[in-house]
């Protein structure tokens, strides 16, 4: 089940809705673990064993630590033993496949291939699940001695399967007692219909142009075109997770949660140390947290600096999928935050911004191409005829761009703040008019759009 589904819109949110509101406010956790478990269930309900396994185990370890708080080895123990648990979940859903694969081609070995599915959204759980025992231990969160709670914090569907990824300790007063008022459901239906918006009016249209040029033989493609193609692919991924973002924290608030924000205009950055710093902020903020600092951050030799930044984005690389290019993305990545930091950053600051600006979105564009393509073979051909390798245009690519060029301009707008100030520029009473009308035509607009359409990938699930 997928936010910008049907069954979704008219049936799971308002059946979910309806119930919630009407429980007692003692047991609205309850409802909310319960209706969670049914979303994660909907496609493969043997997961949801998956769910109470990794409830389980993290409940338990964070008791543990509390109970041991006095005996600091065995409390490290029992957060060794978290993180091992979570990882090792993660490794052999997400990981098996791909490295007993690799290590046969290499060897000649013939490891078994399971070919069992990877749960949904089982990088997002297992790092919030494992930080809770990380941040009970430094305490910077309490325990948590109901399950029920715990599992709510786990499971809340809202941004289970595809983030933004929450911290225990964000949450925690929000578990305990929420407020819940007609103003602030009113603000997270807006926030919703934005994001349904930038998936479905979006992210689906241009992402049609990105599937054509991934398509086209890398003989027949011509550098206009391939550049062209990662644009679009810029622009899909973009709109469909920052779209899923700004859903999860528009239902976040309708049950009374706030969430934390994941993305910040990263397209107006002017530097790829901005850029992640406006992009998966979420994730971004967890590596930096649980992995950055304990190594040392950059309060240590240059040496082990680099060492840290490396590790960070190999991880960071690893995190978002099972093949060799999401590794190369990583490093792609942590290469290009070394040079900014030690030398290139000055140099930029000398720039024009408009210069700058077109530096990073070449820079961000290559590394789409290397997350998007995941056959070795064919990225090095895509690259190649990007830098050159090719024709540089032609009919095709000229009918490609004049058909999109009105949805380019949009995408390319809406990737700015520029929408964002211009209404909040207009009289309150005119913004008060202009709401409710927006949110209503969006809504209408996206139903349309689904029930008239069969394309409609979220990229982000797989991760």
């Amino acid at each position: 089940m997928v936010f910008s589904g049907l069954p979704f819109l008219f049936f799971y949110l308002v059946v979910t809705l309806a119930v919630y509101k009407i429980a007692p406010l003692k047991l609205r956790n309850l409802v909310l673990l319960l209706v969670s478990l049914f979303f994660y269930g909907w496609g493969e309900p043997v997961y949801i064993l998956i769910m109470f396994l990794s409830i389980a185990v993290d409940y338990t370890h964070g008791m543990l630590v509390e109970k041991w708080r006095q005996d600091d080895r065995k409390a490290r123990m029992a957060v060794a033993s978290s993180v091992f648990f979570n990882l090792l979940i993660l490794v052999f859903f997400k990981y098996y496949d791909f490295l007993a694969g690799s290590i046969n081609a290499v060897t000649g070995w013939s490891l078994p291939i399971t070919g069992v599915p990877m749960p949904i959204g089982i990088s997002f759980y297992t790092f919030q699940t494992m930080s809770y025992t990380i941040d009970v231990y430094r305490k910077d969160a309490p325990v948590q001695r109901n399950i029920i709670t715990f599992g709510t914090f786990v499971t809340l569907f809202p941004q289970l399967i595809a983030g933004p990824i929450i911290q225990y300790k964000s949450v925690d007063d929000q578990l305990q007692s929420r407020k819940e008022d007609l103003a602030k459901f009113v603000s997270g239906v807006q926030r919703f219909s934005v994001g349904l918006a930038k998936k479905v009016l979006l992210a689906n249209a241009i992402g049609k142009l990105w599937d054509t040029f991934l398509s086209t033989d890398t003989a027949q493609l011509t550098v206009a075109g391939a550049w062209l193609g990662l644009a679009a692919y810029a622009f899909q991924i973009y709109f469909d997770f920052s779209g899923y973002s700004d859903m999860a924290i528009g239902l976040g608030r309708m049950f009374g949660f706030e969430f934390i924000e994941n993305f910040n205009y990263p397209y107006i950055s002017r530097s790829v140390v901005e850029f992640w710093k406006r992009w998966h902020i979420s994730l971004t903020n967890w590596f930096r947290e649980y992995v950055y600092f304990p190594l040392g951050g950059n309060r240590c030799s240059r040496a082990k600096w680099i060492r840290n930044i490396l590790i960070v984005w190999v991880l960071t690389g690893i995190w978002h999928g099972a093949g060799w290019n999401f590794l190369l993305w990583g490093l792609y990545y942590a290469l290009w935050m070394l040079a900014e930091r030690l030398f290139l950053g000055k140099w930029l600051e000398r720039l024009p911004a408009v210069l700058r600006h077109v530096y990073t979105l070449v820079v961000v564009l290559v590394g789409w191409a290397l997350f998007a393509i995941e056959s070795m073979g064919h990225l090095g051909q895509y690259l190649l005829v990007c830098f050159g390798g090719g024709r540089l245009w032609d009919a095709f690519t000229g009918y490609q761009l004049f058909s999109y060029l009105p949805m380019l301009v949009i995408l390319a707008v809406s990737a700015t703040p520029a929408l964002r100030k211009l209404f909040f520029r207009l009289p309150e009473k005119v913004q008060d008019v202009l709401t409710p009308v927006l949110v209503l035509a969006s809504l209408v607009l996206c139903t349309a759009s689904l029930v008239d359409a069969s394309y409609n990938p979220f990229l982000y699930f797989r991760f």
